[in-house]
């Protein structure tokens, strides 16, 4: 079954030529099937370029999937057309106004994690967001510096700097291989990493969390909140073949200290074409996320974080 998106999203027509089964809004409208409504919190610079990441990923599901765009309601990005955020994307304070409610919503990470939660300017909002889910989202996936936001707000558990950049394909165990987010994971997995922070494992196990994925060198990754029907990840699935070369790419220009991401080119050797090692596991990961939606959300939306059954 196909994704729901506007068919002058940028997104759309990408996902159509790589074969990802995409619908018109207006095809949607006439079909009688409840299709399990994805919302997109995206806080990251490149909008484009993040949802349409998201959107390849959740749209390769069985299910029909209603994927709706929300930005923050006063944060003006610039690095994205006025027009496209207009055209495509809804405030927060729009939607908390509406009353609707989601049987998934995702938050993406954001390029702060230098500065304290508080001093981020739209901290207070993303606050009610979260809060916000408890009653009007089944399942929130938190990403990146998005998940370490949410496991801050609702344990307390600290975010801490790296002396220097984590930086490239990592290998991560899967300590967890029961868990039905995990279904058909190997035990060895790797996952492109590209943070300055991290939460550490003592500390997120001491507020009653589960990790599911984690590493040595970098630490715990998929995390499971069952309280708030949440799970954080923070590292990056999502991530196209090019984006760890195109971050280091920038640096490099911008003359900014950095490392050749590790285990990312053959041979370490940055003049060659990078390869994507991850992209099996990230579709297993979101349609067993979408999975667990389906086997448990609510038939009628309304219901949602009303339900007593998680």
């Amino acid at each position: 079954m196909p994704i729901t998106l506007p068919s002058d999203l940028p997104a759309y027509a990408v996902l159509e030529r790589e074969g990802v089964m995409v619908m018109g809004e207006g095809r949607a409208e006439h079909q009688d099937i409840r299709p399990i409504r994805i919302g997109l919190l995206n806080l990251m610079p490149k909008k484009i370029q993040t949802e349409t990441q998201f959107a390849r990923l959740i749209g390769a599901t069985p299910l029909q999937i209603d994927f709706q765009l929300i930005r923050m309601s006063e944060h003006e990005t610039r690095n994205t057309a006025a027009e496209h955020m207009e055209a495509f994307y809804r405030p927060f304070t729009e939607v908390e106004a509406s009353g609707e409610k989601f049987d998934g919503l995702i938050i993406t990470g954001a390029p702060i994690e230098h500065l304290p939660f508080e001093e981020v300017t739209y901290w207070p909002e993303l606050q009610r967001v979260m809060d916000w889910t408890q009653s009007h989202v089944h399942s929130t996936f938190g990403v990146c510096w998005g998940g370490m936001a949410m496991i801050n707000h609702f344990h307390g558990v600290p975010k801490h700097l790296l002396e220097q950049k984590l930086f490239g394909c990592l290998r991560h165990q899967n300590l967890a291989p029961a868990s039905p987010y995990l279904r058909g994971f190997s035990d060895d997995v790797l996952i492109p990493v590209s943070r300055w922070t991290e939460m550490k494992a003592g500390e997120v196990e001491a507020a009653g969390l589960n990790i599911l994925i984690g590493s040595d060198e970098a630490g715990p990754c998929l995390v499971e909140d069952t309280a708030h029907r949440a799970l954080y990840i923070f590292n990056h699935f999502e991530y196209d073949s090019g984006t760890l070369k195109e971050e280091y790419d920038r640096d490099v220009a911008a003359g900014t200290p950095i490392n050749v991401p590790v285990n990312y080119y053959p041979d370490d050797d940055p003049t060659q074409k990078p390869q994507n090692r991850w992209r099996s596991h990230a579709h297993l990961l979101y349609g067993n996320w979408i999975n667990e939606i389906y086997q448990s959300t609510p038939f009628e939306l309304e219901k949602i974080g009303t339900d007593p059954t998680p």
